[in-house]
């Protein structure tokens, strides 16, 4: 299939017609816009990068599991220092952002620079052709004038041929020739004007020719630009998908390697306060009147103490030192 192209697609059988040539030039402008647009769109994604990196950063460095221990703390601080990684790299990201902006700036600026000139020397050689092509029109109509006088002319010398007398014959050939000549003139101007016209023409064919190879130059440029721009946005972004991976895939391993009964082993170890716990208790009756009555029995009555149960007489005492209040001093 034949391939189109600017200059073979935007004429116009108007000699003095820019519609082909403006219709480039607002796809032009249109196209500038687009880089703008693209560019501010970068530098808003790098803004929202470094806020991000920036709020991330600051997270890093919250405490978070201060008082854990062994391998589960480990693995906290590996959690902690990744996340700063993640955030660096983040910033990174921004700074990366902000540099593709700027060679997209450069390009439309040089772009702008270098296509000025081309639309200056159009735009010249566009009033040249206007003004031209006027001068020529109005060359154009005295010439006809011009001739209409000299027909009116001739045919008033020749109505009046007859009967006339020589003078005013004399005056209408005068009349006449006059004509003719000023006729003439306006034929020569009139053709000198075409004749610029057609020079200028031939050169705005030219040069139309030319900036339509220049325009479409620099818009296969533009649109291979913003292509690589965009692409190189995206693996940027992808790579920064890989390296916060890889930045947690350190965490996960670290992970992989809190083993819990080891820590619960080493708190036990650092922290252990015995391993004996406290004896069983018993409940016994308080001591009533009747012991207290045989302990004294036995205490003052001597002659009777070989007779009373040994077994009973240690049960008494120990009932009497466990009573409130009493003592064997006292008794």
């Amino acid at each position: 299939m034949r391939e189109l192209h600017f200059k073979d697609n935007f004429w116009n059988t108007e000699i003095i017609s820019t519609v082909g040539y403006d219709s480039i030039i607002q796809h032009l402008n249109d196209g500038k816009r687009t880089c703008k647009e693209i560019e501010d769109f970068m530098k808003a994604r790098a803004a929202i990068e470094e806020k991000y990196a920036k709020e991330l950063l600051g997270l890093s460095k919250k405490v978070c599991g201060h008082s854990e221990m062994n391998t589960l703390k480990r693995s906290l601080d590996v959690f902690k220092l990744q996340t700063e990684n993640v955030s660096l790299s983040h910033l990174h990201l921004a700074q990366t952002m902000r540099e593709e902006a700027k060679k997209l700036e450069d390009f439309r600026e040089k772009q702008k620079e270098t296509r000025k000139k081309v639309e200056q020397h159009m735009d010249a050689l566009h009033k040249q052709k206007a003004a031209q092509y006027k001068k020529t029109a109005d060359a154009k109509k005295t010439y006809e004038q011009k001739c209409r006088d000299k027909e009116e002319a001739e045919q008033n010398m020749n109505r009046n041929a007859t009967t006339s007398s020589s003078k005013q014959q004399e005056k209408l050939y005068a009349k006449t020739q006059q004509a003719k000549q000023t006729a003439e003139e306006a034929d020569r101007i009139y053709s000198h004007n075409v004749s610029l016209l057609g020079k200028l023409r031939e050169e705005w064919l030219n040069e139309h020719v030319k900036a339509c190879e220049f325009f479409e130059k620099q818009e296969v440029e533009r649109i291979s630009t913003l292509r690589n721009v965009v692409w190189t946005h995206l693996n940027h972004l992808s790579q920064q998908c890989v390296t916060s991976d890889e930045l947690y895939e350190e965490v996960r391993k670290s992970l992989e390697q809190c083993n819990i009964q080891e820590d619960i082993e080493h708190f036990i170890n650092l922290r252990r306060t015995g391993d004996k716990p406290p004896g069983t208790l018993t409940t016994r009756s308080p001591a009533t009147s009747s012991h207290f009555k045989s302990m004294q029995l036995i205490l003052y009555e001597g002659e009777r103490f070989t007779n009373v149960n040994t077994h009973l007489l240690c049960i008494l005492l120990c009932e009497l030192f466990t009573e409130p209040g009493y003592s064997l001093i006292r008794y």
